[in-house]
């Protein structure tokens, strides 16, 4: 059709986007981001979804893709945005590295969790058989958007949640960033990392905080991004914690999980002359600060064997087990 054609080849067509959120993010921000999209002139679906451990699924990326066929897009010049958590951000670029082999898609985090970790990288993917991310891939989102402000409306325990990941981070590759979390731990809970001029005691904490994060995974994912090397200072709080999550669910949430994993590993680097008396006390003391479990009933000694040998496996048959050798040394 010659008109199609015309339109096409002139940029005259109509901006379109595709859009997956959270269903709990639609409800707080929905009618904003449908709003945003109309002041703007672009056609758009958005899809909203319960994104959760329990639904991360190959179902749920079929239905996110269904819906991509009927609205159609162009595989190269539309990118599909997907707004949520660590959960969402999985699933939505799973459909995208899928959908014509390879269609662009971009992440906006509105968790804690989602900001500092699941923004960064290329990883995406769904639980199968009742183990965590076991289908996946890596593809690179063409961008990560991230505005602190979403932070604001989520619970404390999902604050703490994402301190979790922040606090391994800290643990493996920056004392600085270690330091930040035990002087002003509650202080970021109970602004819910929002920026206020005017603490000068506290200077930007949230701001320095995750910034430190993010550039810190960043150093470690960057060079190694689809993970030919297998010796990842980022595995650390992730060797127990992938059986342990699984298990429990829905009881402990991933960045909770994780900081079980890492105490438990603490006190093998303790045990095994890695780290002083001192240390040891000090990174417990701080993840109590941040108000994260260091121990939960399901994690028993038939678990931890099991995610050992699991790890075995994941890992060309050596145990390939990250231990912190001081504070921000790993």
């Amino acid at each position: 059709d010659p008109q199609q054609l015309e339109l096409a080849t002139s940029g005259k067509r109509k901006l379109r986007r595709f859009i997956v959120i959270d269903e709990v993010v639609d409800e707080l921000y929905g009618s904003k981001v449908r709003e945003y999209f109309e002041e703007n002139n672009v056609q758009h679906r958005i899809l909203a979804l319960p994104t959760t451990e329990e639904t991360k699924s190959m179902d749920l990326v079929l239905n996110i893709l269904q819906e991509v066929q009927k609205f159609s897009i162009d595989r190269r010049t539309e990118p599909i945005i997907a707004i949520g958590g660590g959960v969402c951000l999985d699933i939505v670029g799973l459909a995208a590295s899928l959908y014509r082999r390879r269609t662009p898609y971009i992440r906006v985090p509105t968790t804690l969790l989602s900001y500092v970790d699941a923004s960064v990288g290329a990883k995406n993917g769904v639980n199968f058989l009742q183990c965590k991310n076991k289908l996946g891939g890596y593809t690179p989102p063409v961008a990560s958007f991230l505005d602190r402000s979403f932070i604001q409306s989520i619970p404390r325990r999902h604050i703490s949640n994402g301190l979790g990941e922040i606090l391994k981070m800290a643990l493996m590759k920056h004392k600085g960033l270690f330091d930040l979390l035990k002087s002003h731990g509650k202080y970021l809970l109970d602004t819910k990392f929002q920026s206020y001029s005017g603490c000068a005691d506290h200077r930007d904490a949230a701001l320095q905080t995750t910034r430190i994060a993010i550039e810190t995974m960043l150093e470690e994912l960057a060079p190694n991004l689809w993970e030919d090397d297998l010796d990842r200072l980022v595995d650390f709080g992730h060797l127990i914690s992938p059986e342990l999550e699984m298990r429990v669910l829905p009881s402990l949430m991933h960045g909770e999980a994780v900081n079980i994993d890492m105490a438990f590993m603490t006190y093998v680097a303790h045990a095994r002359g890695l780290l002083t008396t001192e240390e040891k006390e000090q990174i417990i003391q701080c993840m109590r600060g941040l108000e994260l479990p260091v121990w939960h009933g399901g994690c028993s000694w038939p678990l931890i064997k099991k995610a050992l040998l699991e790890r075995l496996k994941h890992s060309g048959g050596q145990l390939r087990m990250p231990l912190p050798t001081g504070l921000g040394v790993a």
